[in-house]
């Protein structure tokens, strides 16, 4: 199999898939008239990354604008929900946490075919494999410890303090989403896989006590963040589709997958630190990186880790399924997504290994 260079492959723009086309000349005259400095001509163009809700880059003379949209066509339920993403990138916004500016909500599907939200463009670098390649040893450390503040950050908020109290459930985080990524995956299930049945049955009976309830992205990782182009510092946190009030433990150990996640080849996988010399790149050991997270949180996930490494191993297997349903309705949005059906098998297995560690 042929390597697949994840930096090249997923950075920047590309044509506008002919399923995800929008009307440029129809949402041009509707953003003139909602957003203020808004002028044209517009050029539309999508990113090439991302495998969820379609997102563009709108180019005008003076400013870039970032849009993100609801797919087309038939869609999983309670999935791609932009007006909860706008939501929390505008109460996060507001407290000065990097996140691109909200700058307009549009349900208005005749705009733009499906729901949709309009942000700033943050200029940066987004790194696609978690070794970075290209860095050097102290900008990796340095990469990393501001990964490891900023979600500190983020888990340190009172949801009801910053106005999100009703965000989400909170309490019983992970039974609930255990319960959710079941039926999802169920709903886009292509073929049986030993391992998935296994947690499917297991996992409801092995959930970790909650701890308090806090703001949760449900999809931190490295390449879900833009790096300061100047300096090794997030400066903005992105794709918050799955964010709601949960566990923080289940959050914060989501990332920590990177350390351990199955190896591929192909662009079908997802990135991993796995056969890597991480002392030699400057990144931290898995143990390191938790330990100054629990410093600056007081948050421990140490005790029920591989409990926490089951569950996220299962939920991103859940979550992938999910795009080969879209992919046989022809919705999916990234061109690797066909491919990615190799790899839930894997990480299910992964997950059970976990698991039985437990």
């Amino acid at each position: 199999m042929t390597t697949v260079d994840r930096q090249q492959a997923f950075t920047g723009t590309k044509e506008e898939a002919p399923a995800l086309r929008l009307d440029g000349a129809r949402l041009e005259n509707y953003l003139v008239d909602q957003v203020k400095g808004f002028a044209g001509p517009l050029t539309v163009k999508q990113f090439k990354g991302g495998q969820s809700n379609p997102t563009y880059l709108l180019e005008t003379p003076t400013r870039c604008y970032v849009l993100r949209r609801k797919p087309p066509g038939k869609l999983l339920p309670s999935a791609h929900a932009v007006d909860r993403e706008y939501r929390v990138i505008r109460a996060l916004h507001a407290e000065s946490f990097p996140v691109a500016e909200p700058l307009l909500l549009c349900g208005d599907e005749t705009v733009a075919g499906t729901a949709f939200y309009l942000m700033s463009f943050v200029d940066g670098r987004v790194f696609w494999e978690p070794q970075m390649p290209g860095s050097n040893p102290a900008e990796r450390a340095a990469v990393y410890d501001s990964m490891n503040e900023t979600i500190a950050r983020l888990h340190a908020f009172d949801p009801a303090k910053i106005g999100l109290g009703d965000f989400g459930k909170g309490e019983n985080y992970v039974a609930r989403q255990v319960d959710r990524w079941s039926k999802q995956y169920r709903a886009s299930e292509t073929e049986k896989i030993d391992a998935m049945e296994r947690l499917i049955e297991w996992l409801p009976s092995h959930v970790p006590p909650s701890g308090p309830a806090r703001v949760v992205h449900g999809d931190y990782r490295l390449d879900n963040l833009i790096v300061e182009r100047a300096a090794p510092k997030v400066a903005a946190v992105l794709d918050w589709e799955l964010s709601t009030l949960g566990d923080p433990l289940a959050d914060f150990s989501y990332h920590l997958m990177a350390w351990h996640m199955p190896h591929s080849e192909s662009a079908a996988g997802t990135a991993t630190l796995v056969r890597h010399d991480l002392r030699a790149l400057g990144i931290p050991s898995m143990a390191a990186y938790v330990d100054t997270y629990i410093a600056r949180t007081g948050l421990d996930p140490r005790p029920h880790l591989s409990v926490y490494l089951a569950y996220n191993f299962f939920r991103i297997a859940a979550i992938l399924q999910g795009i080969i349903g879209r992919v046989r309705e022809g919705t999916a949005t990234s061109e690797f997504a066909p491919a990615k059906a190799e790899m839930i098998r894997p990480l299910a297995e992964k997950a059970w290994e976990f698991a039985q560690r437990a």
